[in-house]
C-alpha cells in the first residue's frame, strides 16, 4: 500500500490527477502486487522559488532490494518530471516504512 505526498510551491502548475496515476502505474509496473497509491498534493501559498517534492514510501519487501530502488526511482523520476511542464527545483525520495508501521484497508463496523 504505497503512499505518495506532493509539497510544491502554488505557482507550479499540473494536473495533479494525473500525477497520481503516473506515480501509481510506476509503481505497479515495478511490483504489480503493490496495491493502490495513496497520493496527495499540498501547494504552498507562501514559498521561495517554484518547487516539487515528491516523497514516496513502500513497506519493505525482500524483493524491494538496492537494484528495485534504483530502477523505480529512476523510473519515478523520469515520469513525473514528463509531467512538469515548467522550470522548478525537483526533489524525489523513495523511502522504506520500518517494521513499526502498520497499513491496511479499514472499515466501520455496522
Amino acid at each position: 500500500m504505497p503512499h505518495a505526498e506532493i509539497k510544491h510551491s502554488a505557482d507550479l502548475g499540473f494536473d495533479a490527477e494525473k500525477l497520481f496515476r503516473t506515480i501509481e502505474d510506476t509503481i505497479l509496473r515495478h511490483d504489480p502486487n503493490s496495491g493502490e497509491c495513496k497520493c496527495r498534493a499540498y501547494p504552498a501559498a507562501r514559498y521561495r522559488h517554484t518547487h516539487c517534492l515528491v516523497s514516496v514510501s513502500l513497506l519493505r519487501k525482500p524483493h524491494r532490494d538496492a537494484a528495485f530502488t534504483a530502477a523505480l526511482l529512476a523510473d519515478l523520476d523520469a515520469a513525473i518530471t514528463a509531467e512538469l511542464a515548467q522550470p522548478c527545483f525537483f526533489s524525489l525520495g523513495l523511502s522504506y516504512s520500518d517494521d513499526a508501521y502498520i497499513t491496511r484497508s479499514h472499515t466501520p463496523a455496522a
